[in-house]
């Protein structure tokens, strides 16, 4: 490891058994970093004047050795060399910083504790579980946030973990002589750690855990399937369990231009990422082309995610999709998500119905056809005592607005329009069919954005700050 301006990770996987780690400090800030290192099995040499009950007992029963009291320049110098890491971990951070300077002189990685600025690496909070080891870090930015964050991963992490790890690198050789096939010995293992096998191997039990493993080996056999998964409206927060699973589990993703970034952030790092929203000439991809997609590579044996915004069965085109797939026989799964009339009215303070004034909710698409023209029951829209709520409707915003006045709603009924709903650049107009068109136009809102029409935008609230 080189001298580097900016703090590296500790990396967890590093091999310390038996090597030199030295520690600068005896008290509880050392303590903590002595305890990692001793679950790495490093050989720890400490330099402290003196070591609070913990390090005390660690040193009595020789888990650890202090090699002196003072931790002058003299002496780190002569107590460095050879070392692999050291830690400069007392309560001072002249002392921290004056031994880091040493440590980067001789070219050794050095952590001045909560101390980025002359630390050479940084160590993350940790979580062991047996071989299991997870590492949370900031950068150095916010330890206390590591540790907390640590917390809460920790309590969804049950405890015979580590003998799970052990019992599956056991049964590593024996699944793979087994399953050549990468595909279906993934498939094997995946339905292992969903079921009864992996809860038996983290018992320790583990002639029960092979049994059920043998038996998944038997039966499983590498087959396609397409899951459609709703994304919901933009929050990566507002995925469902289920669709976050298979998000884990699928071989290739098909996904179209209403996801973020940050939800395709969620999908296994080692699956196909396939675009299907717009081509190079900024025409939609034909639907029957990504009917043909889905089942082409079902066919060949992969598990395709079929990952859409909102919901699939609200103009999410998943009825036609899964037309399409029984036709060919393809087991598919439907996952719904959040649609965005129900998101983006919850982020906007909006409500979709209320006692006073909305009894129903409608929900129409304002995409225009293709000869520019809207045909929508305007008659059953244009109602007092509903909400109605419409998509891709922003191209087609005051002919929207008109045509609902003309067909008898007041110019001053209550309107809004919600841009990039339940995402952290939210924004939404309220106004009136009369001059939302206006507002929109000013403030260049664009797709994504849904628009909600009726008096319950009256009873918009926002939390107090």
């Amino acid at each position: 490891m080189t001298n580097i301006s900016e703090p590296a990770w500790f990396p967890i996987a590093l091999r310390l058994d038996g090597v030199r780690v030295l520690v600068v400090g005896g008290g509880m800030i050392a303590a903590n970093k002595v305890r990692l290192l001793l679950a790495h099995r490093a050989r720890v040499e400490v330099i402290a004047g003196r070591l609070d009950a913990e390090m005390q007992r660690w040193e009595d029963e020789g888990h650890i050795t202090r090699i002196a009291s003072t931790a002058d320049e003299a002496t780190l110098r002569a107590a460095m060399p050879g070392c692999r890491l050291v830690y400069a971990a007392t309560d001072d951070r002249d002392v921290n910083r004056a031994a880091a300077a040493i440590a980067r002189a001789m070219n050794i990685p050095v952590c001045a504790v909560d101390d980025p600025q002359p630390s050479t690496f940084i160590t993350p909070a940790q979580i062991h579980r047996g071989l299991v080891r997870i590492a949370i870090s900031t950068g150095g930015a916010a330890p206390v946030l590591a540790r907390r964050l640590r917390e809460q991963v920790e309590s969804t992490i049950p405890e015979g973990t580590g003998a799970l790890a052990v019992f599956m690198q056991q049964q590593r050789e024996h699944v793979g002589t087994a399953c050549p096939d990468i595909s279906r010995r993934r498939q094997v293992w995946e339905t292992f750690l969903d079921g009864a096998g992996a809860q038996a191997a983290r018992n320790g039990d583990a002639p029960r855990a092979r049994a059920i493993l043998d038996d998944i080996i038997a039966t499983t056999a590498t087959r396609g399937e397409v899951w459609l998964v709703g994304a919901g409206p933009g929050d990566p927060d507002l995925l469902t369990l289920r669709a976050l699973h298979l998000m884990q589990n699928a071989d290739c993703v098909l996904y179209d231009q209403l996801l973020s970034p940050a939800l395709l952030d969620r999908v296994r790092r080692d699956a196909e990422l396939v675009f299907v929203g717009k081509r190079r000439n900024n025409h939609t991809l034909p639907q029957e082309e990504i009917n043909a997609e889905l089942i082409r590579r079902a066919q060949a044996g992969q598990r395709v995610l079929r990952l859409k915004g909102g919901d699939p069965f609200v103009f999410g085109r998943g009825g036609e999709e899964i037309e399409a797939l029984l036709e060919c026989a393809i087991p598919f799964q439907v996952v719904p998500g959040i649609t965005a009339a129900n998101g983006c009215a919850a982020y906007a303070g909006i409500p979709l119905t209320h006692r006073d004034c909305a009894q129903a909710c409608l929900f129409v698409t304002g995409h225009a056809r293709a000869d520019g023209t809207l045909h929508l029951p305007w008659d059953s829209m244009a109602r007092p005592g509903q909400t109605v709520v419409i998509y891709m409707g922003v191209s087609a915003l005051p002919a929207l607005c008109a045509k609902l006045v003309e067909h008898g709603l007041p110019p001053q009924w209550p309107a809004a329009i919600v841009e990039r709903g339940t995402r952290a650049d939210q924004r939404v107009l309220t106004g009136t069919l009369g001059d939302l068109p206006t507002q929109a136009a000013q403030a260049g809102v664009a797709s994504p954005a849904l628009i909600i029409v009726g008096e319950v935008v009256r009873h918009r609230v926002l939390s107090p700050a």
